[in-house]
């Protein structure tokens, strides 16, 4: 009976139509891989609960497509290096590592449970260009190009955090920084950082009614 449960949620065929139409330039290897990835996580779920029922269901666009709406934004250049702090069971970062498979991103995260699935779903899509650490921000000591999260605390607290993990020398097109995922109103968030932070709304990249109040934050550091 589990298993039937399991297959109920893997979804179909029409969600990596639905992927290919936001990123038409996907190859067969990043193809196969999200499509992987839409089936290990509902089987995960089933151990662990690391998404809610409710939005594994919708695991294409309020997880995968969420992420990639990054991609969007921007575009890493190769050799560069990303942190995804708070990543849980591993959004943005993973989604984000099979489209750009020439960029390291280092996954990190208090919970161990949840890292568990993000090492596991890792090894089994082959993504050669992520570590994962098991701990706080504070006890990682390396630069990145970007940190990425999603709505894990305010930009400003999150700036104060991470800023000793940017570096200083550019190799994009916009200025290292950090890039958050968030939704709702967040004009009193950042009344302190408008002079380096971009707002962009998601719903420019993805019709989906989902990501009508869904933005990218942008903050130089």
């Amino acid at each position: 009976m589990k298993e039937t449960n399991v297959n109920k949620e893997i979804p179909e065929a029409g969600d990596i139509e639905e992927l290919q139409k936001a990123f038409p330039s996907l190859s067969d290897t990043q193809i196969e891989q999200f499509r992987k990835m839409m089936e290990l996580y509902p089987e995960w779920n089933e151990k662990i609960n690391v998404i809610s029922r409710k939005d594994i269901e919708n695991l294409l666009t309020n997880h995968i497509l969420h992420s990639l709406a990054i991609a969007k934004f921007l575009q890493f250049s190769p050799g560069s290096k990303v942190l995804d702090i708070g990543t849980g069971g591993g959004f943005p970062g993973l989604p984000l590592a099979i489209m750009f498979p020439d960029v390291h991103f280092h996954l990190i995260d208090r919970i161990g449970k949840k890292l568990r699935v993000a090492s596991d779903i890792a090894e089994k899509l082959n993504l050669k260009n992520v570590s994962i650490q098991h701990g706080d921000v504070g006890e990682c000591h390396e630069k990145f190009d970007f940190v990425v999260s999603r709505a894990v605390m305010p930009q400003e607290d999150l700036l104060k955090l991470i800023r000793r993990n940017v570096s200083k020398e550019g190799r994009n097109a916009l200025p290292n920084g950090l890039i958050t995922l968030k939704g709702g109103d967040l004009q009193e968030e950042l009344k302190n950082l408008k002079a380096r932070t971009e707002v962009v709304e998601i719903s420019d990249y993805f019709p989906q009614e989902f990501f009508k109040t869904k933005k990218i934050v942008f903050t130089v550091v």
